[in-house]
C-alpha cells in the first residue's frame, strides 16, 4: 500500500506541530538556560514568552488542514528569526543544528503541501 501525498503531508505536519509545541513549552517554562540565551542574544524578557506563544499557535494551526498553510507560514517566519538570531550571534553548530532540522522539516512540509 503506497502512502499518498496527503497522508505524508499530514504526518510531516504532525511532526512539525509536535516539535513546535515542545519548543513553545520550553520557551514558556523559561528554565535557566533558555532565559540566559534570550538575554545573551539581547532580547527583552517578554520576547521569550512571545516566541513560546507563537510556537504553540503555529503547532495548533498545523493540526488542521484548513489552517495548515497559516501554521506553516508562521513556523517558517519563526525559523527565519531563529536562524537569523543564531547566525548573528555566531552560535556553535550544536545550537544551530536543531534550528536547521526544524527549518528543513518546515520546508519539506511546504513542498509536499504545494
Amino acid at each position: 500500500m503506497a502512502l499518498n501525498t496527503g497522508s505524508f503531508e499530514s504526518i510531516l505536519a504532525m511532526i512539525v506541530a509536535v516539535l513546535f509545541a515542545v519548543a513553545g513549552v520550553v520557551n514558556l517554562a523559561g528554565l535557566g538556560a533558555v532565559k540566559r540565551d534570550f538575554a545573551r542574544w539581547g532580547y527583552p524578557a517578554w520576547f521569550r514568552l512571545l516566541c513560546g506563544v507563537l510556537e504553540l499557535l503555529s503547532a495548533a494551526l498545523l493540526l488542521g488542514p484548513p489552517t495548515r498553510v497559516l501554521g506553516l507560514t508562521l513556523a517558517g517566519a519563526i525559523m527565519i528569526g531563529a536562524l537569523f538570531t543564531l547566525l548573528r550571534n555566531r552560535e556553535p553548530f550544536q545550537h544551530l543544528a536543531p534550528a536547521l532540522i526544524f527549518s528543513a522539516l518546515v520546508a519539506v512540509t511546504v513542498a509536499v503541501h504545494a
